[in-house]
């Protein structure tokens, strides 16, 4: 995705060029190292399984796999690798492993980088407004679950009620949930022919349990603040450490993100710097814990989004 979402006298255009290009020698080293945790994870889950000792790889392959989809993300903007391809068939096999379809998946965070925060069209916000018990299922992992499944099975079925899916993109929607269901129908009936339990112990169980790490900034993006146009005020940065940043692709710099999106994953910090840091400027930040006690806060006696103005920020940092 070339389009930008934020004035352009933000950043030399020069500077702007720079920061676009995209390097496979970055795109294999973040993947790279990515992959490894996940197998180094396995090997230990391996090793210790049947001892309380397990625990610790099962939760850290668990998170590995659902940060995955930042990976996925960064792939969908085609900009992880210069070549081309490499996005394309990397991003396809994320999007098989987190049950989230990488054309469905295009489409939908298109729409949600058209129109962000726009109640009607951006492709995240087709949900009714939280509650306090909706937000928690949502957060912990549950109804997220439950809907990139349903939504799989609904699309192989030939049903599509996305409203920022356009009508010649539906066969194509339809017909990648049947691939994906054949491939999981495949591991299933392998897995049953030769008894074996690997793809839950090492797949499965720990990614749907640990959802909860990734949602922590799937959520801290965008709630709370205005439904307006204005990319640096209704997306948020999160304050984290180097360790998460590696996990997400950087995509902890989502206002630099949102605002020149066709920027790689690895320059994200450079774009930042010159947006905010140089320019004396902050956009909208937290850190995970002082988001979800906010929104928490927020919820408290009853409260509803739906008692929250949507031309201002409800959710802000303290400090």
């Amino acid at each position: 995705m070339d389009e930008v979402f934020a004035r352009r006298d933000l950043i030399d255009a020069a500077d702007l060029r720079r920061l676009c290009v995209p390097s496979d020698r970055a795109g294999f080293v973040q993947l790279g190292g990515h992959v490894a945790v996940i197998a180094l994870a396995v090997l230990a889950l391996h090793l210790t399984l049947g001892t309380v000792w397990a625990v610790v790889p099962f939760l850290v392959l668990g998170v590995a796999i659902n940060f995955l989809y930042a990976g996925q993300h960064e792939l969908s903007h085609w900009t992880v690798f210069r070549t081309r391809w490499l996005n394309e068939w990397v991003g396809r096999a994320f999007g098989f492993v987190g049950f989230f379809p990488r054309t469905f998946d295009q489409i939908q965070h298109g729409a949600h980088h058209r129109w962000t925060q726009e109640w009607a069209r951006d492709g995240e916000l087709v949900r009714p407004r939280y509650t306090r018990t909706s937000y928690l299922l949502w957060l912990l992992g549950p109804t997220y679950w439950y809907s990139r499944i349903r939504r799989i099975l609904r699309f192989a079925a030939g049903t599509v009620t996305e409203p920022y899916i356009p009508a010649n993109r539906k066969a194509e929607v339809i017909r990648e949930a049947r691939w994906h269901m054949a491939g999981y129908a495949l591991i299933f009936g392998v897995s049953l022919a030769a008894g074996s339990w690997a793809a839950v112990t090492y797949w499965l169980a720990p990614m749907l349990l640990t959802k909860v790490a990734h949602q922590l900034q799937n959520t801290i993006e965008h709630l709370g603040l205005p439904h307006g146009p204005n990319i640096l005020e209704n997306t948020r940065s999160t304050r984290t450490n180097a360790v998460l940043r590696f996990l997400c692709w950087n995509m902890q710099y989502h206002t630099a993100h949102h605002a020149f999106p066709g920027v790689p994953f690895h320059r994200l910090p450079d774009l930042h710097k010159k947006l905010f840091a140089d320019r004396g400027a902050a956009p909208p930040m937290m850190g995970y814990l002082e988001f979800q006690a906010a929104v928490l806060r927020a919820f408290r006696d009853g409260r509803t989004e739906a008692d929250f103005p949507d031309d201002r920020a409800w959710i802000e940092a303290t400090s």
